[in-house]
């Protein structure tokens, strides 16, 4: 049996995906990144290979590492987060409209047309609409963040709070606390921040049509899927598979990839048995002052990128 293989690599997460020809999703895994992407993906690869019994017959890549990811795995594609969330939403519930996919650190929204990404949004440097600013509140209520969204469903008033900012959200939301008010009602109050925070922000402008699909890790939480329903007016689809929409996408683009070229360049499981690393420099060449990275295998360099102009791309 044939596998195409998608990896997701983001500043939190590390996903990988495994589909069939039929595109069907075989295997998965969820790690954390940790701060380091080249251990992330090496350990990745280790535990997957060990859990799926089909030849690999292509590779896609997406997250802000990609191109890292791309080198040390030898990707047949390499394409961002927009275009692999949109592929696989695409593939998941055909003629979705639109995309709403909020992970740990970074959120966005995608609109499409006819299959065809037309418009997209992300977030600024706020964290109020994205996983992360949930993690943080559910520290402060002393509860797991598997307990958020059904707390969140249990609530009978849920209160008001400010969730313009993340800083405001976190000094309302004690001050409620203070109040008196009860754990439901508060973390009903924060889904409801959060939502109200990406729709006035990410979604701004945006033309938002059914079917919406609703991924990235957040999309566990029910409380948030509810309150997207509440201010939309519009049925949320949360996929089955929707913390690793990113990967599933990056597979499902690999296998079109491969199907085109006729070869892939995946370079095998054991491409973790090397010694990757990354160092940098500053081209002094002109006043762009570009930021070079290197990636090294053992002690070549396999892989440059991150220049405005194609001086440094020959490796």
């Amino acid at each position: 049996m044939k596998g195409y293989m998608g990896v997701d690599v983001g500043s939190v997460s590390t996903n990988i995906a495994i589909i069939n020809e039929e595109q069907e999703v075989i295997e998965k895994l969820y790690l954390r990144t940790e701060g380091q992407p080249i251990k992330a993906i090496k350990k990745g690869l280790m535990e997957i290979k060990d859990r799926v019994d089909c030849e690999i017959s292509g590779v896609g890549t997406t997250g802000s590492a990609r191109q890292l990811a791309g080198v040390i795995i030898g990707a047949d594609t390499v394409k961002n987060e927009i275009t692999a969330h949109a592929v696989a939403a695409s593939t998941v519930v055909p003629g979705v409209q639109t995309v709403l996919e909020i992970g740990g650190q970074d959120s966005k929204i995608i609109v499409l047309r006819d299959g065809v990404v037309v418009d997209f949004g992300m977030n600024t440097v706020c964290a109020a609409g994205t996983g992360s600013f949930l993690d943080q509140q559910a520290s402060r209520l002393n509860i797991s963040i598997e307990e958020f969204g059904g707390l969140a469903l249990q609530a009978n008033a849920p209160v008001r709070i400010a969730g313009r900012c993340s800083v405001f959200a976190e000094s309302d939301m004690i001050h409620k606390q203070q109040l008196g008010h009860n754990v439901e009602d508060i973390i009903a109050g924060l889904s409801e921040a959060l939502v109200k925070n990406y729709l006035n922000n990410v979604a701004q402008g945006k033309e938002i049509l059914g079917p919406i699909v609703f991924q990235g890790g957040v999309a566990a939480n029910e409380g948030i899927k509810v309150a997207f329903e509440e201010e939309l007016g519009l049925e949320v689809v949360v996929p089955e598979y929707y913390d690793v929409m990113g990967a599933i996408g990056s597979a499902v683009l690999a296998q079109e990839a491969v199907n085109e070229k006729g070869r892939t360049d995946f370079k095998g499981f054991n491409t973790t048995d090397f010694n990757y690393h990354a160092s940098s420099f500053e081209c002094e060449g002109c006043p762009n002052s570009c930021e070079v990275i290197n990636i090294h295998q053992g002690d070549e360099v396999i892989a440059r990128w991150g220049s405005k102009c194609p001086k440094w791309e020959a490796v």
